[in-house]
């Protein structure tokens, strides 16, 4: 039987920022069975992939010779919709503003496949806007164009009539005009626009390391040159660029043009990467531990088995809560069994996630480690009872070492382990090596251990170049054990205060 033909969904991936791609083409991510996307598509936008979705990159770069021709790619999404399967076309920006939309829609017609648009977010508008440039304004601007610099190469003459564009529109938008910049200035200069007129160049606008130039239309070119500026690149010409001086938000967050190395698991660094990039940092993933089940459930099963003896359940981490609340729903046990029994977590973010479960949290320490645990428990009383510690096979012994010595009885299970990804060095050679990494952020003695041995004695070295943040006290000494010198540490251990402490360190280095 001959499969369906599938639909193919033309869909804008906005600007850069991940964070600006459309709900609707989010959920077509999630259930395509094909991405096709471009160079201007952010590549974490595949992370809402489907296990198993087939990924083509089909990226023509600014700048350079493509090796991938527009009939290749429409050939490929025309294939596979033909094939019965779901295609995104993912674009950089909007589909079809410059984005060779409308011909690949047209190609889609002529071979009866059905196709939908998702608009996009697109560069000309929120590039200039992520550089403090708005393009309108009630005192500057009441009209805007947006051209393209860059036309087909085919066609005989322009479309361009640029004595109308030079004196039409109080605000001019050039995408993909970086290499004819000369040009275009000297057709805008020589068709009546002032020389003097402000024009700023945004390259890699809404990503976390944009970079604006900006200058007159008699010297832009001059200073391009100087700066060796590169596409992709948003041009914006008109009085409104003068306003960018004030209204420069994106650039001006603390933590703008930052390169911070995250090195906590995958499944738990989006949290703290987002407080990082919510101060303008570049957040780069490179997790160094990963969680998995303990060798045997035994222990853990056996404790729930006579959970009701025990007074209190101490749970010392994120991952603790949630292996055991696994454990309790794979034995087809509930709260119910909890009932009775005091609930101690280490920290704030620990007590969220048992509180998450519709649980109330009996005990936080004021200090969120072993030390603070035993001094918050020991007010309360420890001798005579029973505890219960469901954690990590690696965890440090002074908790329930010093709970024994007090007169308590202590049944510690393993809850997880944390394991050593298999990791390539060369992923952060290169930044490493050039010097590119301002910050490596640790969250665990683990996580620190994990990335020294991953990098190996022979690549330490390459670690002067980056400061040093570690979440805790613990975690601080594993790292000056290393020789590394700790360049942040919060005074409250948590992963807020750490972005905190973080930005307090680079406002200080200026």
């Amino acid at each position: 039987m001959q499969k369906k033909t599938a639909t193919v969904y033309l869909v804008g991936a906005g600007p850069g920022d991940p964070k600006l791609i459309t709900l609707r083409g989010k959920e077509l991510l999630e259930k395509a069975d094909v991405i096709i996307y471009d160079y201007l598509a952010n590549p974490k936008l595949l992370e809402f992939a489907k296990e198993g979705a087939e990924k083509v990159y089909v990226g023509k770069k600014g700048g350079s010779r493509s090796a991938t021709h527009q009939e290749h790619i429409q050939d490929l999404m025309i294939a596979a919709a033909k094939a019965g399967k779901s295609v995104v076309r993912l674009k950089g920006g909007d589909p079809f503003i410059f984005g060779r939309g409308g011909e690949e829609a047209e190609a889609l017609v002529a071979a009866s496949i059905p196709f939908e648009v998702v608009p996009g977010v697109t560069s000309a508008v929120s590039v200039p806007a992520y550089a403090g440039i708005p393009l309108t304004h009630r005192e500057m601007a009441s009209t805007v164009a947006f051209v393209t610099g860059h036309e087909d190469p085919a066609k005989t003459g322009t479309l361009i009539d640029w004595s109308k564009l030079a004196g039409g529109s109080d605000t001019l938008v050039f995408l993909m005009g970086m290499g004819n910049l000369d040009g275009i200035v000297s057709e805008l200069v020589r068709n009546g626009k002032n020389p003097k007129t402000p024009i700023a160049l945004i390259r890699w606008g809404t990503h976390p390391f944009q970079k604006t130039l900006v200058g007159r239309l008699d010297d832009i070119v001059a200073k391009v040159a100087a700066e060796g500026m590169k596409p992709p690149v948003v041009m914006v010409v008109g009085e409104v660029v003068s306003l960018r001086s004030r209204l420069n938000w994106f650039e001006s967050k603390p933590l703008f043009g930052k390169r911070i190395v995250v090195t906590r698991a995958k499944e738990q660094a989006p949290e703290f990467m987002e407080i990082l990039s919510s101060y303008g940092a570049e957040a780069i993933s490179f997790p160094t531990l990963q969680i998995a089940p303990p060798p045997s459930w035994a222990e853990m099963d056996s404790a729930i088995e006579r959970i009701e003896g025990y007074d209190w359940i101490i749970l010392t981490s994120v991952n603790g809560v949630q292996s055991f609340r696994k454990r309790l729903t794979a034995l087809r046990k509930d709260l119910r069994l909890l009932k009775g029994i005091s609930l101690c977590a280490i920290g704030p973010r620990t007590a969220a996630e048992i509180e998450a479960w519709g649980l109330q949290v009996d005990l936080v320490p004021s200090e969120f480690k072993a030390e603070g645990v035993l001094q918050a428990l020991d007010e309360l009383g420890i001798a005579g009872k029973r505890f219960l510690i469901p954690r990590a096979m690696e965890a440090r012994e002074i908790l329930p070492e010093e709970i024994q010595k007090k007169g308590g009885r202590v049944d510690v299970v393993p809850a997880y382990r944390s394991v050593r990804p298999d990791h390539d060095p060369a992923a952060m050679e290169g930044l490493l090596r050039g010097k590119r990494v301002d910050m490596i952020t640790f969250a665990s003695s683990s996580t620190l251990h994990n990335f020294m041995e991953i990098l190996g004695p022979e690549r330490r070295s390459w670690l002067t170049g980056s400061a040093v943040a570690c979440i805790g006290p613990i975690t601080a000494d594993t790292a000056r054990e290393f020789g590394l010198k700790v360049d942040v540490m919060p005074s409250e251990y948590t992963f807020p205060a750490l972005a905190e402490s973080i930005v307090d360190y680079f406002e200080k280095k200026g």
